[in-house]
């Protein structure tokens, strides 16, 4: 597997990314500066990490949504390729239109920095196909602004269609109330587009692959890319 992280100012994770995807597939990925013009040739998959984007000083990733590589990559997810954002990547694939709705303020009006169990929703996907539906799984989250919202009309059409990827719970796999860490809608923790090569979630899976931190239920969704 052929993989590009894009670094924008004020990315901070994308050193946990690339060694996760190396863990993975035993290749090291490209690292892609946001005003590059073009993604390498023969990449697979596009990861945006979190961090604080240009500090969060407008929207959460309004304007690293605008940087020159984005063309690159809604070119590449156009095209099929895979593209995956976590935390501050989920928010700028919503600014760049890759993925709808937006991320808002937490209803607490708080940072929330914890682990956190997510509830798979569709484990027929090359994110997520080491997973299986239902499964409960342990992640650590890192945000302020991780409230997902949409129009109702987007909600549903996300519902019908299997497009939530992961959804806010307990250790028991139970939705709403406690476990909802930041009031999003319908407790979802990341969503697909409408053709299931662009994942977004807030949480950040590529922290827990290791027992030393404290698990490795994140491990998966990467081997799974590397081997889809």
């Amino acid at each position: 597997m052929r993989a590009a992280v894009i670094v924008f100012p004020g990315s901070n994770r994308e050193g946990d990314v690339v060694r996760a995807l190396e863990q993975a597939s035993g290749e090291r990925p490209s690292i892609v500066w946001h005003d590059d013009a073009q993604l390498p040739p023969g990449v697979d998959l596009v990861v945006l990490p979190g961090g604080f984007s240009y500090g969060d000083y407008l929207r959460c990733g309004a304007i690293a949504a605008r940087s020159r590589i984005m063309d690159g990559v809604r070119a590449h997810a156009a095209g099929g390729g895979l593209v995956l954002g976590i935390c501050n990547g989920f928010q700028i694939l919503c600014e760049s239109g890759l993925l709808p709705g937006v991320l808002m303020r937490n209803a607490s009006q708080r940072f929330v920095c914890r682990m956190q169990y997510l509830r798979v929703e569709n484990a027929a996907t090359p994110f997520s196909r080491a997973y299986r539906s239902g499964q409960v799984i342990k992640v650590a989250i890192a945000h302020g602004e991780g409230n997902y919202e949409a129009d109702s009309a987007t909600i549903a059409a996300l519902e019908q269609s299997g497009r939530v990827a992961f959804r806010y719970c307990d250790a028991d796999g139970n939705v709403g109330g406690h476990s909802n860490p930041n009031g999003s809608t319908n407790s979802i923790a990341g969503v697909y587009n409408s053709g299931f090569n662009v994942l977004g979630l807030m949480p950040h899976p590529e922290n827990l692959i290791d027992p030393l931190v404290g698990g490795i239920d994140g491990r998966a969704l990467f081997s799974g890319l590397a081997a889809a």
